[in-house]
């Protein structure tokens, strides 16, 4: 049996979910009113239920986000909510607070959030065994790791692979708390990551200033999927929940003709959904929102993937600055803007700074504000007006379920019967006296005609067959008619027999793969206690959010590095780092200021809060344990 794999765009509201399906999105990922790790991108019950609707016509999917850690007087409002949930025909819920897996609920799929530390074959293999279905995959992993977690288990595999990323790994960031009392775990992160900072050494000494040191640049992975595949990967997921329409639309759109491209030459594998798409603009990646892009740590670290210049969008490069003439610039490539575009670069105080065209006139490009800058800037889109005006249209995508439509006679008029892509079958009757043409002319190419004109609906016909014992008179209002209705049954008959993957959890009690649990594992309830107590776990130690103490705290452990990024890195950059830097390395931002800590073996950085004690051990010591 052929394996489907899929492309998983995001959906911040109903619109942006239709328009992800629409655009070739097997499946889409929204939140629900309550309890989704994005508070500004919630949504009713009852539009839930509209997208579902919509998906399923598609035989795409709806998997809905109840993923922060839950407080216990949120426990029964969560276990309600996931009733209300399958009893509209959402397909799976996704989620990172184990006590969901200890309540009352319906057979509906489970599957584990990035946010549950899933980084290892032991950890997923455990969440597989306990009755979960899919795992979204940490997306610091690289290739070699995904396969190893693959061949440990059969559990469904999810990874990132377009959008932005969180520097620490995923459900382990409590900067946003310990700054502001803003939980991340709780659907309120405050992207501390993306502020600027001032880097001092040991001596007090000011490395860099003003510099966004733990912004990194964006994911792309497109080039990437038929290797993840390979690795054991069959869910792509788009990062973007709290992005606009334009970037959904085109960044499902490129992935969509990325796999395609693939399935098209792999007889293993298939699409996970219905339809075809018909696009009427050309995606490209790098006109989405972007700070530059990066395949992370996929293929290993390879590279550097901060953008401290800023944390905005980048954009798309047009070229280098020729000329100033007057107020206005001469730009390499300039024919690509457009009035009303928006200019992305760096300024003389080497800045993130921007304009927006106004017009252009011969090869002159006039700014809004004019900005001085020096002849040989690279000049970036980072808006570009007539792209975003073409995406926007309800019809830059169209998606259409394939039909072949038998037209014949009966004893009593005439019946149209359709045949969907899928095998649904749908058919209407026409009562009406026969009565024979009174031209020779065949009647039969004016009835396909009219037959094919499928309008709005969700289907393109493929095929139509006719079989006539006589040249038959119709009007056209009549075939029109018969078309319609047998159309209308089709898609109640497509959503009635959509088949929905059911799974009821039951209690397991397998051994947890550690017997210790520190704050990472974000343990916020007595359900959740209970459910690893149940495992074998004999120490739970309380979420951060019920246990912080200001000052001293361990906020981020992440596979960035600092060091790395700065070219002083004693692994991998030993013969052109130079002198070592003089440790601690602290970041400051305002009144907030955090301490670095360097992990050489398992090549982690760790962030604390200003007043911890550490020891610092000596990266040529660490390598040489």
């Amino acid at each position: 049996m052929k394996k489907k794999v899929e492309i998983l765009a995001p959906a911040k509201n109903l619109v942006q979910g239709i328009a992800a399906i629409n655009a070739g999105a097997d499946a889409v990922y929204i939140g629900a009113p309550l309890f989704g790790a994005r508070t500004n991108a919630t949504n009713s019950v009852e539009d839930i239920a509209e997208m579902v609707t919509y998906a399923h016509l598609f035989k795409a999917q709806v998997f809905v986000v109840l993923n922060t850690i839950l407080y216990p007087n949120e426990l029964e409002p969560c276990r309600k909510l996931i009733h209300e949930l399958y009893d509209i025909g959402v397909d799976a819920l996704i989620i990172q607070d184990m006590s969901i897996m200890e309540m009352d609920i319906p057979p509906i799929v489970l599957h584990a959030s990035t946010q549950a530390n899933n980084r290892d074959p032991k950890h997923v293999k455990f969440l597989k065994d306990a009755g979960i279905q899919r795992v979204v995959l940490a997306r610091e992993l690289n290739l070699d790791q995904i396969r190893e977690i693959h061949e440990a288990s059969d559990v469904e595999l999810e990874f990132f692979v377009s959008g932005a990323l969180c520097v620490s790994f995923s459900g382990n960031c409590y900067m946003s708390i310990a700054g502001g009392e803003r939980s991340a775990n709780r659907g309120s992160c405050a992207q501390n990551c993306r502020l600027p900072y001032n880097l001092t050494d040991g001596t007090g000494a000011t490395l860099l200033s003003n510099s966004h040191l733990l912004s990194i640049k964006d994911l792309d992975l497109s080039d990437q999927l038929p290797n993840l595949i390979e690795a054991g990967i069959t869910s792509f997921k788009i990062e973007g929940r709290l992005k606009d329409v334009v970037y959904v639309k085109n960044n499902t759109s490129f992935l969509r003709k990325k796999l395609d491209a693939f399935l098209e030459n792999n007889e293993h594998f298939q699409k996970a959904s219905s339809g075809r798409t018909f696009y009427n603009f050309e995606a490209e990646m790098d006109r989405s929102f972007n700070r530059g892009y990066t395949d992370y740590f996929v293929n290993k670290r390879k590279e550097k993937i901060g953008n401290w210049e800023s944390p905005k969008s980048q954009g798309q490069i047009i070229g280098k600055l020729i000329e100033i003439k007057a107020n206005g610039y001469v730009i390499e490539n300039y024919e690509k803007l457009n009035n009303g575009d928006g200019l992305y670069f760096i300024n003389e105080a080497g800045e993130a700074d921007g304009t927006q065209v106004n017009i252009i006139i011969n090869n002159i490009v006039v700014p809004n504000t004019f900005k001085p800058l020096p002849i040989g800037t690279k000049i970036y889109r980072n808006s570009d007006a007539e792209f975003n005006k073409l995406v926007e249209k309800e019809n830059s995508v169209v998606r259409k379920i394939g039909v072949s439509l038998n037209f014949f006679e009966t004893p009593d008029g005439f019946q149209l019967v359709a045949v969907d892509e899928d095998g649904h079958t749908s058919s209407a009757t026409l009562a009406i006296l026969k009565e024979v043409a009174k031209n020779d002319a065949s009647t039969i190419p004016n009835i396909k005609t009219n037959l094919s004109k499928t309008g709005n609906t969700p289907f393109i016909v493929d095929e139509i067959s006719i079989d006539f014992s006589n040249n038959w008179f119709l009007p056209i209002s009549k075939v029109n008619e018969v078309r319609r209705e047998t159309l209308e049954q089709l898609i109640d008959i497509r959503v009635n027999e959509y088949h929905r993957e059911e799974f009821q959890i039951t209690k397991t009690d397998h051994p947890y793969p550690v017997e210790v649990l520190d704050f990472t594992y974000n343990v916020s309830n007595h359900l959740a206690r209970q459910f690893y107590k149940r495992h074998g776990v004999k120490e739970i130690e309380k979420a951060f959010e019920l246990q912080w103490d200001p000052g001293k705290a361990r906020v981020m452990v992440t596979k960035y590095c600092v060091k790395y990024e700065l070219g002083k890195c004693a692994r991998f950059q030993r013969d052109t780092m130079g002198e070592k830097l003089v440790e601690p390395l602290t970041l400051t931002h305002g009144e907030n200021a955090y301490k670095l800590k360097f992990n050489c073996k398992p090549c982690e950085m760790e962030i604390w809060e200003k007043d911890a004690e550490l020891e610092f051990v000596d990266e040529d010591e660490q390598l040489s344990r």
